[in-house]
């Protein structure tokens, strides 16, 4: 078995202190976690009886801000996993410059053999054992994998209930009727297609680009219906069970608009399309296109792989999708890789924007959470590939994401000192 998560972005991290020359002390201090909560709680199933849960809440560093961060519901999260994506988490915000530090939470289910009610309960006890250490000025957990905005609705009223009045700021990517921000559910995808334009700039744009999506969820199908907007011909697409391939160009707007309605690709091909090719899985990431987008989970871009791909450029919709040694592999054959701590932070990025309207009871509106979201991750990308073009060095687009996160979140913790 390979290295796990945490062991790739503490050693993502340690490769980045090591070119800027980070001490010791802070070495020590930016991978130290603030606080970490394990807990096992009972849960009440449709049929009367009880199964014990086990769940997590870590927050990384708090120097720029609360802690802010995903909960995900799945059979694989663990205590390392959640560390790993905390830690991410600081980066990210550091990196778009949003006054928040990293928190992730999860719990082990499977939410998909879960009924509605059940769910409800599990989301209910867990934030009840969340109360002590979430909150809108110290933890606004947010939707992750397995989890939507009718979990943070559900959590928002516990976490209410524990206060005895309304709290919107206590989680972000809430329904709209519950003070969610307009354009929250396609923020994600939406940050990538801006991060890609920033990147395409100087070379032709988007139009005509061939592109792989693997993972069509939240992320990868919203990714795939704009990148077809903007004129990219997406020929390949999955999701957990099926891979789909049609040369010309899938209609990935009608597969993400049946997707968002729970219709799987495989129903939606059959249904309505039919003309689209069965691929195997992992012939989705080795396809031949211009561009692939891994949105699915961590860790499926390896050694055994990456030898393969034949795409020019990855653009990470997942977190942590790349391992280390795949890294290595793109570097040396000069595909360019663009890191998820800038590439995916558009979900974070607008649960800033719905935390501040929640803060202000104000409402924006779509256009004007867009043209923030453009504003602030292109600033970010920007800043990035300048870091990156600066150092000359064989430098990636990681190293350099990296160098700035850390940087940022160093220069907080210098400026607030260690009390008392």
């Amino acid at each position: 078995m390979g290295d796990s998560m945490l062991d790739t972005v503490l050693s993502q991290f340690n490769h980045a202190a090591d070119q800027i020359g980070l001490s010791d002390d802070h070495r020590e201090t930016m991978t130290a976690f603030k606080r970490v909560l394990q807990t096992q709680f009972p849960v009440e199933r449709d049929d009367g009886t009880f199964d014990i849960y086990e769940g997590y809440r870590v927050h990384h560093n708090i120097a720029r801000g609360p802690a802010k961060g995903g909960i995900r519901y799945a059979p694989m999260v663990s205590l390392d996993e959640v560390k790993a994506l905390a830690m991410l988490m600081t980066w990210k915000c550091a990196v778009v410059n949003v006054p928040f530090g990293g928190a992730k939470g999860g719990v082990i289910v499977d939410p998909t053999k879960m009924s509605l009610n059940e769910l409800e309960n599990l989301t209910r006890r867990f934030t009840t054992e969340l109360v002590p250490i979430i909150g809108p000025d110290s933890d606004i957990p947010a939707p992750d994998m397995g989890t939507n905005a009718q979990v943070m609705a559900w959590m928002m009223d516990t976490y209410s209930m524990s206060r005895g009045y309304t709290v919107p700021g206590v989680v972000t990517g809430k329904p709209v009727a519950l003070g969610g921000s307009a354009g929250r559910l396609e923020a994600t995808g939406r940050g990538l297609v801006y991060v890609l334009q920033e990147y395409l700039r100087d070379s032709g744009g988007i139009q005509g680009r061939k592109v792989a999506v693997q993972g069509f969820g939240n992320v990868g199908g919203v990714v795939a219906k704009l990148l077809q907007m903007e004129g990219a011909i997406i020929t390949h697409i999955s999701d957990k069970d099926t891979a789909l391939y049609r040369p010309n160009g899938i209609d990935a707007v009608a597969a993400a608009n049946c997707a968002a309605q729970g219709v799987t690709i495989a129903q939606w091909n059959e249904e309505h399309e039919g003309r689209c090719e069965y691929v195997d899985l992992d012939d989705v990431l080795t396809a031949e296109v211009d561009i692939i987008v891994p949105a699915a989970v961590e860790h499926v871009l390896t050694e055994a792989n990456a030898g393969r791909v034949k795409a020019s450029v990855v653009l990470e919709g997942a977190n942590g999708p790349t391992t280390e040694a795949a890294d290595a592999i793109f570097a040396e054959r000069g595909i360019t890789v663009i890191p998820d701590i800038i590439a995916n932070a558009g979900g974070v990025t607008v649960s800033y924007f719905e935390w501040v309207q929640a803060r202000q009871y104000v409402r924006w509106s779509e256009e004007r959470v867009n043209e923030e979201l453009r504003r602030l991750i292109s600033a970010g990308y920007q800043t990035v590939a300048a870091r990156q073009s600066a150092a000359r060095d064989g430098s990636t687009l990681r190293d350099a994401a990296n160098w700035i996160g850390i940087e940022r979140v160093v220069e907080a913790t210098e400026l607030r000192g260690i009390f008392p």
